[in-house]
This record gives C-alpha cells, structure tokens and sequence, in this order.
C-alpha cells in the first residue's frame, strides 16, 4: 500500500482539476488569446530560424598577380567631355602594360541630361619620366597641331558657354599594387588649356561620385564615397581622396564566394592659387591592405530553433493555464455570495 501511494505521489501527469474539465466562456477567451499569442511567436521564431547572420573573420592576404577593379560613376558639371582625361600609374610610375580599360564619357547638357557619348579606347597612361624630345617632320606637325588645337578650343569654348557637363563611368582593371588614378585636364596640351581656361584657377573641378568601389557589391556593404558632392563656387583646387583597400571574401549560406573589396577613406581639398603651376583635378590614391576580412553567412541550427519553439509555446500554453485558473476562481468567488443570498 505505501509503494502505491510513494508511486503516485511522483506523477508529473496528476489528474486536472474539476474547473479545468469545465468549457467557460473566460475559459475560451484565454484560449483564443493564447492561441493568437502562440501563433505570432511561432512565426517569430520562423523567421529567426530562416534569417542568416553573417560572422566576420580575418587573416593574411595571400593572393598574388591578380588584378584590380575599379568601378567608376562621376559627373563633371561644369567640364566639357573634351577636357577631360582619365590617367592611371602605380607604385612604380611604369605603364600598365595590359590595362583593361572600359571607361565612357557622356556629354551632359546644363540640364544634367545626355546629348553624346564618346568611349575611350585607351587611357592616358603616364609615367615619370615622359615627355621625350621628338622633332620629325616638326614644320608638318605644327601645322597640323596649331589648326587642331584652334578647333580645340572653339569648340571647348562653345560647350563651356553652353553649360556642358561630362559623365564619365566604366571599370578599370589595374595591378594589384598601391597607385593612383586621377580625372583631370592632364590630357590637354599646357598651351590648349591655358587658351580655354586662361589659367588653372579658372578649372571648376566639381563633381559627384555616384559609384565608386573595388569590386562587386555583396549584401551589407557600404561605399563611403556614394552620393558624394563637391561643387565649387568661384575657386578652385585639388582633390585627394587616400583610400585603405580591404581584400573582401562574402561566403553565402549557399556556400557561393564572392571576391571583392571594401575601403575607408579620407579627403583633402588643396585650393589653387594664382602662382600655381599645377592644374586641378580628383585624385584617387588607394593602397591594400595585408589583411582580408571572410564575411560568411550562417544560420542559426535546426536544433536550436526547436529548443526555442519549445520553451515559448510551452511558456505561453502553462501562463494561459494558470490565467484561466485565476479567472475561474474570482468568476466562482462573486457568483457564490448572490447564490447564497438569492437561496435566502
């Protein structure tokens, strides 16, 4: 008899109460509510189970040889396309040799809207210690280039006078070194530009970066250089923009790798003054960074979404029981006194 009872007295599954076996309309009021209750934290914990979180890892950069891509989206508002030049060099100051160049030019009226368009074949590419001498054929040569140059700047003269703009975009594919690309009038003759401008403080170097990065975007990333506007009034000057690449590796959950960079970046405006020499542009001076950072995607276990559906339904379900338990017990306290007087 006393192992019976010492049996019993450890189930965890007692009989329910004579109130809980009893349908009340409180009683279906919590169910409903426990139920809705229920349900949206069910879908909660969907949608935390199918949403991917992405974990941050670093180490040395070891990729060798491999090139860099530059993605470039920038409008010149106040500088015809026929002025400008895109020019690219390296750590180095040699040529790039095999540079892989798609970069487009498109003339904007004063309106910002396209009227032409003009694709460069080639950069400028420069190095440091260019500008040979060359004098054949010299008297033909000053011919051609004083009626050349004459065209030049009428017709430069007429598109400034019109409120001409340029757009220039494409992708640059460079050495995978420390360097430098610029957008300037570099590419103009010194005697051109000083006929159009009548000198380097007259060159409004304004512009907007619309785009620029190293790669193709992944979800999550940010370009500090997006949306950018510089536009002078009455001055002019250098801009240096000192960009830090890091060497960028997005793994999706599906196992997919991404390669492409991410970069920091800080300014410098250099006014120009009368006795420069220099002509304005915008230079990009970027470096890499010998880290790269592995962003990867994950999900959070199967087994742990069940652990946690477990424990907030279960919590939920016990809460409304005991919600019922107490609205059961005041329901039945305050109809009892009125039945006990309406007998007397």
């Amino acid at each position: 008899m006393r192992m019976k009872q010492a049996i019993r007295s450890i189930d965890a599954f007692p009989r329910a109460e004579d109130h809980l076996l009893q349908k009340t309309q409180s009683g279906a009021l919590v169910s409903v509510v426990g139920l809705v209750i229920m349900s949206l934290l069910f879908l909660h914990e969907l949608r935390y189970y199918l949403t991917t979180y992405t974990v941050h890892q670093m180490s040395v950069d070891l990729k060798r040889g491999e090139t860099l891509p530059i993605h470039i989206n920038m409008t010149f508002p106040s500088l015809p396309c026929d002025v400008l030049s895109v020019d690219a060099i390296d750590m180095s100051g040699k040529h790039e040799v095999d540079l892989d160049t798609n970069i487009w030019k498109l003339r904007l009226n004063s309106d910002g809207h396209i009227i032409g368009t003009e694709y460069l074949s080639d950069l400028v590419e420069k190095e440091h210690a260019e500008h040979k001498d060359e004098h054949e054929d010299s008297d033909q040569k000053f011919q051609f280039f004083d009626q050349a140059a004459e065209n030049m700047i009428k017709k430069v003269k007429q598109a400034i006078a019109h409120g001409e703009g340029c757009r220039v975009y494409g992708v640059l594919d460079v050495q995978r070194v420390a360097g430098n690309f610029h957008i300037s009038v570099h590419g103009l003759n010194i005697y051109v530009a000083q006929m159009i401008f009548e000198g380097s403080s007259h060159v409004n170097i304004s512009h907007i970066i619309h785009d620029l990065s190293f790669g193709p975007k992944y979800p999550g990333i940010h370009n500090p250089l997006d949306g950018t506007e510089r536009i002078l009034h009455g001055t002019s000057g250098t801009f240096k923009y000192y960009i830090k690449i890091v060497p960028t590796e997005y793994r999706y959950i599906s196992k997919e790798v991404l390669p492409t960079n991410q970069f920091s970046v800080t300014e410098y405006f250099s006014p120009m003054k009368d006795s420069d020499r220099t002509w304005p542009a915008v230079y990009f001076l970027y470096d890499l960074s010998p880290i790269t950072v592995t962003i990867r995607e994950e999900r959070h276990s199967f087994l742990h979404f069940i652990t946690r559906l477990c424990a907030v339904l279960g919590g939920t379900f016990a809460l409304t029981g005991m919600l019922d338990r107490w609205m059961f017990r005041l329901v039945e306290a305050l109809t009892k006194p009125k039945a006990r007087s309406a007998y007397r």
